[in-house]
Order: structure tokens, then C-alpha cells, then sequence
């Protein structure tokens, strides 16, 4: 079986798909940072902050100055056009994700879901020959061109889209997005101004069809996509729902990102006749001889073995919820990383206290000195920026003359609806707790009660 298998992945087909998710990829992220730097946002998010919130793991990686973060940003661009026209392709895609991959792993602040999807498709661009049918170096060198590829080079990235819709619609199989339909009940009567369908924005059946339809979607339409038969409706289903997306929330390049990169899923017909247009525009003709990629056996052996952990890694990392106690949505703890999508909508305010053990003197602490508006807004509801906050004061009133100074925090949540309550222990020593993988016992348990009629965010 395992024979019929690899068989299967490395059957030769078009290299058409592959050249043209290629140059898709690379638009969308040139676009993506292009409009990042033109709205201000490297000096907002990565010079202006005093602080930072690394991930775990990661607290080496720094921002690097101005004159630094905004080279990088340019190195980024540059990579991003090179992986769009297949201009010294391996070092482009290389470059491009560990530049991307680099400024995420700054600041958890700034995590978002299609950010994480950007790393790992610019990681998996670096295993594939994307480059060697219709691109600038095929020009350079035209030894390199190929009409076939792997069939494992397309399926790839076929698997990763389906995963990230598959999962964004397990996650939301819980008790608020179905039964509650929260936080779509609050956010969605936002938007009764917008012509033809705001004024049924307001009404609670219609938040319900979008979330029972919000979690069908995302489960099946891998399936309908990889389905011949069903695959045009299906993907006027994604255009549709994405532009929906787009016009009722904030979310970036997000809508835009899944739209185009699902084309992947078209057949090799389809991706010719683009290529063929491209031609016309470009000027230039295509090779009338049938030539596969060559293919090292051991090498290809490796790359499928790697390729089958990463895939494995994808699957159960989404699960890694289950280790831990409570309710997810509350602790937070195995939540990014797992596609989940606009599921919850949580506030809070955090207020932290430093104490000299010595003196007994305790003073509060204006977050603000400390940190910026957005990082203290995302702070005061997610337990280990909590943690790493206190870690900062402590290490400041440290530096202030104070041995071993003590902080706690009390932090106050709502979320979806629920009454505002203290999220972690108020008595808890922040500056004595390690910040790890297990579990934060210092955490409260949540104790559900019925959803009550307030608004966005409010507090009581």
C-alpha cells in the first residue's frame, strides 16, 4: 500500500498549478507588504513599543531598530517579488520566509491566524520546484524549465488549505458558536447600515444561519473543492463567503489570501489557460517537448518523510487543548496555532500591583508607561501575556533597587456575552511563577452563566 502510495505522490503531472499558485503567492505577499509599510504600521508595531511579547521559546528573537525593521521589510518585498516571477527563486524563498517567519515571532501581540498560514506556505514554496516553469529564471537559464512536476508538489498545499478550513470548522463545534450564536450575535448588528442586507444584520436567526453555516462550510468544502463535479459551485461558495468576510469584519488580507490561494485546487487545464494568457501579455512561448522534473529517489525519500511530519505536526498540533484543564476559550492555553477563527469575542482590564517584601509597600502600576494601547488591550485577556508582563515589571523594579519584588495582577474578563470576572488568582505571586508549557494553576476555573443582553465588550 505504502508502495501504491508513494507511487501516487510521485506520479509526474502539469507543472501549470504549481507555477501559477507560485506567482499568485507572491502577489498576494508584495501586495500584503507593500500596504503594511505604506499604512505606518512597521513603526506602530515593531519600532514604537518599549516592550515586547515574545513566543515561548523565542525570547532571542528581537525587532531590530528602525533603520533594521524597516530593511527587513524591504529584503521581504524583494523576496516576495522574486517568488512571483521565479527570479533566483531558492534564495527568494528562503529569504522571504525567514524574514516573515522572524517579524512574527516579535511580538504574540500581532499573531493572527493567516499569518501563521503565510510562514508555513512560504516554508513549504522552499521545497518545490516552483520556479522552473514560466519564471525569469527558466529565462536565465532555460535548462531548468520543466512541464511536469511531482504530483506531491501541488498536493501539498492542497492539503495545507484543506486542513485550515477543516479545523477552523471543528473549532467551532462548541456550545457558543452553535447554540448561543456567539460572538456573530453581537458583532453582526454592527452592520445594519450596509445596503440590501444590513437590516437583517440585526436579527438573531440570521447570526444563527451564518454560524451553523459558518461551520458546514468549513468542514466540507475541502471535499467539494476536491471534487471535480462540485468545484466550480463550490468555490463561487468561497468567493462568496470570503467577500462576506471581508465586508463585515476586519481582517485584513485574510478573505483574499484563502480566495486566490484555493485556485490550487483547479485542475491543470485551468491553470494553462492562465499561463497561456500570461504568455500573450509576456511575449513569449513555451516549449512544445513534455519534460518531467528530475528526481533524486533518496532525496525525494527524505523530503516526503519530512513532509509526512510536518503534516503530521499540523494535524495533532490543533488538539493540543485536550492536555490542559478547563474551558479553552478561557485559559487560552493550546489556542493559537489551531485555526481558530472569530470565535470569541473577550475583554478585560488588567490591574497590576508591585510589592517591596521588604517594606510591605505596594504601589499599582499605569500600564501604559509600559506598553502600547493595542498591547495592553490583548495583555489583559490572554494568561501568559499576563505572565510575561509581570515578568517585565519585576525585572524593572529590579532594576530599580527592589531584590525581589512581588507582582500580582487582577483581571477582570468578559467573554461572549458573559459577566465580567476575575480571570487569574489576584494573590498570586506572578514574579515567582515560570512561564512554560504546563498548565497555569493560578488560572480561576470558569464558571459558566447564562449570556446576558450587553454590549460589545462592556464590562460590569
Amino acid at each position: 500500500m505504502l508502495q501504491n502510495l508513494k507511487a501516487r505522490l510521485t506520479a509526474p503531472v502539469s507543472a501549470a498549478p504549481l507555477a501559477v499558485f507560485r506567482i499568485i503567492f507572491g502577489a498576494m505577499m508584495l501586495g500584503s507588504i507593500v500596504r503594511f509599510m505604506a499604512k505606518g504600521w512597521v513603526h506602530e508595531l515593531y519600532v514604537a513599543p518599549k516592550v515586547y511579547f515574545p513566543f515561548y521559546g523565542f525570547e532571542w528573537v528581537k525587532p531590530l531598530g528602525e533603520t533594521g525593521m524597516y530593511v527587513l521589510f524591504a529584503l521581504m518585498a524583494f523576496s516576495a517579488l522574486g517568488i512571483m516571477l521565479g527570479l533566483f527563486y531558492r534564495w527568494s524563498a528562503v529569504l522571504f520566509f525567514l524574514s516573515f517567519t522572524y517579524v512574527e515571532l516579535i511580538d504574540k501581540t500581532n499573531y493572527l491566524n493567516h499569518y501563521y498560514f503565510v510562514s508555513i506556505v512560504a516554508l513549504l514554496m522552499i521545497l518545490v520546484p516552483a520556479h522552473r516553469h514560466f519564471s525569469l529564471d527558466v529565462l536565465r537559464k532555460p535548462q531548468l524549465w520543466v512541464s511536469q512536476v511531482p504530483r506531491w508538489t501541488i498536493l501539498i498545499f492542497q492539503l495545507q488549505l484543506g486542513l485550515v478550513y477543516f479545523y477552523a470548522g471543528v473549532a467551532k463545534l462548541n456550545a457558543d458558536w452553535l447554540f448561543e450564536a456567539m460572538p456573530l450575535r453581537y458583532w453582526l448588528p454592527a452592520h445594519t447600515h450596509l445596503p440590501l442586507i444590513g437590516p437583517l444584520l440585526d436579527e438573531v436567526w440570521v447570526a444563527f444561519v451564518f454560524c451553523w453555516f459558518g461551520a458546514f462550510y468549513d468542514l466540507t468544502i475541502p471535499f467539494f473543492l476536491s471534487w471535480r463535479k462540485s468545484r466550480s459551485l463550490a468555490y463561487l461558495t468561497v468567493v462568496v463567503f470570503h467577500v462576506l468576510t471581508a465586508v463585515l469584519f476586519q481582517i485584513g488580507m485574510f478573505p483574499y489570501i484563502m480566495m486566490l490561494s484555493t485556485l490550487i485546487f483547479f485542475s491543470a487545464g485551468f491553470h494553462e489557460r492562465i499561463l497561456q494568457a500570461l504568455r500573450g501579455i509576456a511575449r513569449v512561448r513555451m516549449p512544445e517537448k513534455v519534460v518531467s522534473a528530475p528526481v533524486s529517489r533518496p532525496a525525494q525519500g527524505i523530503l516526503l518523510s519530512v513532509l509526512a511530519l510536518h503534516f503530521a505536526v499540523q494535524v495533532l498540533l490543533p488538539w493540543r487543548f485536550l492536555l490542559y484543564p478547563d474551558k479553552l476559550f478561557w485559559t487560552e492555553q493550546g489556542y493559537r496555532f489551531s485555526w481558530r477563527v472569530m470565535l470569541m469575542e473577550k475583554a478585560g482590564t488588567a490591574f497590576f500591583y508591585v510589592r517591596d517584601p521588604q517594606t510591605g509597600q505596594e504601589s499599582e502600576i499605569h500600564n501604559l508607561d509600559y506598553l502600547t494601547v493595542n498591547q495592553e488591550k490583548m495583555m489583559a485577556t490572554q494568561p501568559d501575556m499576563l505572565l510575561q508582563f509581570a515578568h517585565m515589571l519585576r525585572d524593572d523594579y529590579k532594576a530599580k533597587g527592589i531584590p525581589n519584588p512581588e507582582v500580582r495582577a487582577e483581571a477582570y474578563v468578559t467573554m461572549n456575552g458573559r459577566g465580567s470576572r476575575l480571570l487569574i488568582d489576584p494573590n498570586f505571586n506572578l514574579a515567582a511563577a515560570r512561564d512554560d508549557f504546563r498548565h497555569k494553576h493560578w488560572i480561576l476555573p470558569f464558571e459558566d452563566n447564562a449570556l446576558q443582553p450587553k454590549t460589545v465588550g462592556q464590562l460590569d
